[in-house]
């Protein structure tokens, strides 16, 4: 152990579980903010991904402070932020609007569903009707009335949601940039970056599974709404590339005292995590293949492979991002005069095994969610694409 580093310098208070908690809020603020450009903006395009992407929103936001309560080592511990509430405190911030974030997608997604649990109870098997008389609540009106209240209902839930997902991830940032004493997290763009690339990978993580889903259920793909998933995708991501590699820009320019710590970190301890993968991997390489697919021809089923590989390439990549924020900034020496070195155990707490249960966790809720009620199953009145609401010119028509 070099001479410069502490003895509490050698343990990381923040591991495995510290990485996966902000790519798990990450992918449900980018979901949910799918699923509110179609019901407040009104992209059709989106129409056949929404309801799909409310129940991958709640399904990994169920999941959200498992990471945080499996750390803590006391999880009945985290009640006594609501017990003896500081709201002084930025880390209790978190349990308030993770809290009222998850009443805002039970209620929205309650309501979407409401009409199919319904007629759910009419079902032959009994178990059936009674998981959906139980879901149903009681209120089983499905008069025109009762509908069209349901959907002012959902654009309202859904339009205070995006404000609340934007809260959501952009406290993660915070909580990080606010750490002065850390010049690897202190900055002001953390809260942004952290933001762009949760809508991301949000976005990454529904291809894909839309990709999966339909091969699943030997279902066409609505390419139309692929294509402008990934149009998105590319857009996004571009401005996340660009946040990113202006944050560090400034750090050479500015060359304050710790940028020798900082660039042996980057280039020494993260440079195969960061450069080749956050970077090459999981950026450059996607907006490559997003791009090369707008300028050229290819068939529908060899974009669609190729989106699909760029929106895994895009969670590999925020994934990563993840991975150096938070273990990166950790191998700092109190002293910034040398990193350290990290190595996740394959089994314990922390442990690589752990980080992987609570992944595939979300993919299990999501199943059930799928299969007892279906996200497949069209509106019935599909609100009109913002683009069809101007009038187009037409060559035969007089203006």
């Amino acid at each position: 152990m070099p001479e410069f580093f502490y003895p509490n310098e050698a343990v990381l208070e923040w591991d495995s579980l510290i990485v996966i908690y902000p790519y798990i809020t990450g992918l449900v603020a980018g979901a949910f903010i799918v699923s509110s450009l179609y019901h407040v903006f009104g992209l059709t395009r989106l129409q056949p991904v929404a309801r799909f992407s409310l129940l991958v929103s709640l399904a990994f936001l169920l999941v959200c402070p498992l990471p945080l309560l499996l750390h803590l080592g006391r999880p009945e511990r985290a009640l006594e932020m609501f017990l003896r509430p500081n709201l002084l405190s930025a880390m209790s911030g978190f349990g308030y609007i993770w809290l009222t974030y998850l009443l805002i997608v039970v209620a929205e997604t309650w309501l979407v569903f409401r009409a199919d649990i319904v007629r759910g109870i009419e079902s032959s098997s009994q178990l059936r009707r009674t998981v959906y008389s139980l879901l149903s609540l009681g209120i089983r009106d499905l008069s025109e009335t009762a509908l069209t209240g349901d959907k002012k209902l959902v654009r309202l839930f859904a339009l205070v949601g995006i404000p609340a997902a934007c809260l959501l991830h952009g406290y993660v940032g915070f909580i990080f940039g606010a750490v002065k004493a850390n010049p690897w997290w202190s900055t002001p763009l953390m809260p942004i970056i952290f933001l762009v690339s949760a809508i991301v990978s949000g976005i990454a993580l529904l291809m894909a599974l839309y990709v999966v889903a339909m091969k699943i259920r030997r279902k066409p793909l609505d390419h139309d709404c692929l294509h402008f998933l990934a149009l998105w995708l590319g857009g996004l991501l571009t401005v996340a590339l660009a946040l990113e590699g202006l944050e560090v820009l400034t750090m050479y320019y500015e060359s304050e005292e710790s940028w020798g710590a900082i660039s042996e970190l980057i280039v020494g301890r993260l440079a195969i995590s960061y450069f080749g993968i956050q970077f090459l991997l999981g950026s450059i390489v996607p907006i490559l293949l997003l791009g090369s697919l707008e300028i050229t021809r290819v068939r529908e089923t060899v974009s669609a492979r190729l989106r699909f590989l760029a929106s895994i390439l895009v969670l590999v990549g925020v994934f990563a991002m993840r991975w150096n924020v938070v273990i990166g900034g950790q191998l700092l020496s109190k002293s910034l005069r040398g990193v350290g070195n990290y190595t996740p155990p394959l089994f314990g707490e922390g442990s690589v095994v752990m980080a992987g249960a609570l992944l595939l966790l979300p993919f299990l809720i999501l199943a059930v969610m799928s299969f007892t009620v279906s996200p497949w199953q069209p509106q019935t009145q599909p609100t009109v694409d913002l683009a069809d609401r101007w009038p187009r010119f037409s060559p035969g028509r007089s203006s």
